[in-house]
C-alpha cells in the first residue's frame, strides 16, 4: 500500500482514538480474544478491503485479517467479505474507522459500476473528478477504479485543464493554450492539455489549437452530437455537467470518448456493511 494511503489511515485513527478508546479499555480486558466478520447488507461492489486490513494492522500488528471476497467483486446481501481475528479490544477500537473507509469506498465503487453498466454497449469510459472529500482523494479514486471507472487527473499537477475562469482571465482559449505550450517548453513538460468549452464556437477554437482533449461542459445531447461531428476524431472528447444515471446512456450514444461524473464521489451513499464480532472460544 502506498505510503500516502497509510498516512490517511493514521490521521483517521488519530482523529477517532486520540488519547485512547476509554470504553473498550474499561470494559474489555486485553486477554480476551475475539473474531469478527464483515457482513454486507446491500447489493453492490466491494472496495477498500486493503485499507480496512491496514486499519487493524496499525492498531495491532498481531491481528489476523482474511479477505473472503476480493476488492472489485460484486456482492449481495448476506455475503461475508472478510474476517478479522485477534484481541477483542483491538478489533473494537479499529471497528468504526475500518467501516468508515470500507462503506464509503464500496459506495463509490457501487455507484461507478452502475454508470459503467449503463453505457457498457458503447466505447465510452466513465471518469471521476476532483470533487472528493479533502484528504481522501487517492482512496476515493481507487474506489472508482474498482467500480470499473477511470481516473481523470489526480490533482492540479498532472494535466493542464483550461476552464472557463482561466479563459476569462487569459482573454481567450487560444491565449490560454499558448501559455500552456510556453510552460511546457520552459519546464520540459509533456502533460496533456484539455480545454473546457461551453458552445460550438469555443469547440472550434479549441480544435484549432490542437489540444488533446476537448470538454463539452453542460451541452445538451443535440449540441454534443454536433460537437463530436465537428471534432471528427481530431482529439478526444469529454462530456461533463449535470450527467446522472438517467441520462448517461443518451450522452454516451452521442459519440464522446469520456463522461465525467462528479456525483461518483461528491454525492455517494455508503454501502451498508457491518462488523459482527464475537468471543473467540
Amino acid at each position: 500500500m502506498e505510503a500516502h494511503y497509510k498516512e490517511i489511515i493514521r490521521r483517521a485513527l488519530d482523529e477517532d482514538i486520540r488519547t485512547g478508546d476509554v470504553t473498550t479499555q474499561a470494559v474489555i480486558p486485553d486477554s480476551v480474544m475475539g473474531k469478527g466478520k464483515f457482513l454486507v447488507k446491500a447489493n453492490g461492489v466491494i472496495a477498500g478491503l486493503n485499507v480496512t486490513k491496514s486499519v487493524f494492522e496499525m492498531i495491532d500488528n498481531q491481528i489476523g485479517f482474511k479477505v473472503l471476497i476480493p476488492d472489485g467483486a460484486k456482492v449481495k446481501v448476506g455475503d461475508f467479505v472478510a474476517e478479522v481475528e485477534g484481541k477483542a479490544s483491538s478489533i473494537l477500537t479499529a471497528e468504526r474507522t475500518a467501516l468508515n473507509f470500507l462503506q464509503r469506498m464500496s459506495g463509490i465503487a457501487t455507484l461507478t459500476y452502475k454508470f459503467v453498466e449503463e453505457i457498457s454497449h458503447t466505447k465510452v469510459k466513465i471518469l471521476d473528478t476532483r470533487k472528493t472529500v479533502p484528504g481522501l482523494r487517492l482512496l476515493e479514486k481507487e474506489a472508482v477504479r474498482l467500480g470499473g471507472g477511470k481516473n481523470h487527473r489526480i490533482g492540479l499537477f498532472d494535466m493542464f485543464l483550461i476552464k472557463d475562469n482561466h479563459i476569462e482571465i487569459a482573454g481567450s482559449i487560444t491565449n490560454a493554450v499558448n501559455a500552456c505550450r510556453n510552460f511546457q517548453q520552459k519546464n520540459n513538460s509533456n502533460l496533456k492539455i484539455e480545454v473546457e468549452t461551453k458552445n460550438l464556437d469555443e469547440v472550434s477554437e479549441a480544435l484549432s489549437c490542437n489540444v488533446e482533449i476537448i470538454m463539452l461542459d453542460n451541452f445538451n445531447t443535440d449540441r454534443m452530437r454536433k460537437a463530436v461531428e465537428l471534432i471528427n476524431g481530431k482529439c478526444l472528447v469529454e462530456a461533463s455537467g449535470n450527467i446522472n444515471i438517467d441520462n448517461v446512456k443518451e450522452v454516451a450514444e452521442t459519440g464522446v470518448d469520456f463522461i465525467s461524473v462528479g456525483a461518483l464521489t461528491h454525492s455517494v451513499k455508503a454501502l451498508d456493511i457491518s462488523l459482527e464480532v464475537e468471543l473467540k472460544k
